[in-house]
């Protein structure tokens, strides 16, 4: 039997219990993926806490997880365009990733040239990233605020808007601003002085992508003279300043890890920071995340 990381009720990060599972089956048009690496973030968090109850009905069993990279274990019927053996990235909206097997819909060839770290660290911040960017309308010579910016999102959101010829502003903390720098990027801080240090660069921007959900959206709408070009991935307190909150709908970014993957694969993308743990901790993964001692992102591996 194949064993995954069961979430076993809401609460702390100890209800996720290494436990063993049934092998799930493919179907259609589902692949089976032996899982080598997987992804944690902030939502799996929320999730685990029933911060989002209404928003994440669980699968049985509970295993959290929005993105994995593994190896093509099964094939469901109808499926076409990949072979047992194949090695993929996939973001799972269902969830699953924490576990030796997961089942994908929707998959991305991983390049050789690419680890298993990195392929599990795309997919879902990636989507996020092309998505809301879209959303925003941005376009070439536009001036973007990205709050956040030091974020697995968020430093894929700014190398994008970048490549797309705007100028970016990333709020970050002091750990992150020579990054920020190293992406291009005119690095802020968060805080109570960002609208401050904002005006001394310029008097407005034309839109603001907040990746970190930690505040700043009152100067954020200030900044953008509005908040029609303001959306804010996680902030809960969005619907308070009229910001729009961005979800990962499936109609949002679908085409999104195959635009980024041959980045990643030619250096030309670059991910945050990683820090690997075995699958089997992913209580630890969140303990860490949750207390905000993780300044990586945090990968389960097998």
């Amino acid at each position: 039997m194949p064993y995954a990381a069961v979430l076993t009720g809401y609460g702390s990060p100890e209800t996720l219990v290494w436990s063993e599972v049934a092998l799930p089956a493919p179907g259609p048009g589902q692949i089976r993926m032996l899982v080598h690496a997987a992804g944690v973030g902030p939502t799996d968090l929320k999730i685990r806490r029933g911060d989002l109850r209404e928003v994440f009905p669980l699968p049985n069993p509970a295993v959290l997880g929005f993105e994995a990279a593994g190896t093509v274990d099964a094939l469901g019927p109808g499926v076409t365009g990949v072979s047992l053996g194949d090695e993929v990235a996939a973001q799972l909206p269902t969830l699953g990733g924490y576990g030796e097997y997961a089942l994908a819909s929707a998959w991305t060839v991983k390049p050789a040239t690419v680890s298993w770290a990195d392929a599990a660290a795309l997919p879902a911040s990636a989507e996020a990233a092309v998505g809301v960017l879209r959303q925003l309308g941005v376009t070439s010579g536009e001036t973007l605020l990205v709050l956040g910016g030091g974020g697995s999102v968020g430093v894929i959101a700014t190398q994008l808007a970048i490549s797309q010829g705007l100028t970016v502003f990333s709020a970050t903390g002091p750990s992150d601003e020579q990054f920020a720098k190293d992406l291009g990027a005119i690095p802020v801080r968060y805080g109570s002085a960002l609208l401050a240090q904002m005006r001394a660069h310029v008097g407005k921007v034309d839109a603001v992508f907040d990746a970190g959900g930690k505040g700043g959206l009152r100067d954020a709408v200030e900044l953008a003279g509005g908040p029609a070009r303001v959306i804010t991935l996680a902030d809960e307190h969005a619907a308070d300043f009229g910001v729009a909150l961005s979800a990962p709908t499936p109609d949002r970014a679908p085409e999104a890890v195959e635009q980024t993957m041959p980045l990643l694969a030619s250096r030309q993308l670059r991910l945050r920071a990683q820090r690997l743990l075995p699958m089997r901790d992913a209580a630890q993964a969140h303990a860490l995340l949750e207390v905000g001692t993780a300044h990586e992102k945090l990968i389960l591996t097998a």
